[in-house]
């Protein structure tokens, strides 16, 4: 019997080789939007420190080669701070 073929499924255990490059951004942005707000810096200083990163020499493909973090999920944590100190971590209050 031949099998059907069905749209791949991913498993919360696949590495990022064995997904689908949209579909994984996908996950990484809903991941950050999940977040708790109290974990989370407010837009404007994401912002902030995205655009720092933008002008980085060491950000690659939304990584980070000093670290090897997805830049977006650092920036977003207000625990996070860049590995050479070009942002700070900060805390936020939440209204």
């Amino acid at each position: 019997m031949e099998q059907e073929k069905r749209p791949r499924r991913i498993c919360r255990k696949c590495l990022t080789a064995d997904m689908d490059e949209k579909k994984y951004f996908d996950n990484l942005y809903a991941y950050i939007d999940n977040l708790d707000e109290e974990l989370k810096v407010d837009r404007p200083l994401y912002e902030k420190r995205l655009a720092v990163c933008k002008e980085c020499d060491l950000l690659a493909d939304a990584m980070c080669r000093a670290c090897g973090c997805y830049v977006e999920l650092r920036a977003v944590m207000w625990k996070n701070a860049c590995p050479y100190e070009k942002w700070k971590a900060e805390k936020h209050s939440v209204s």
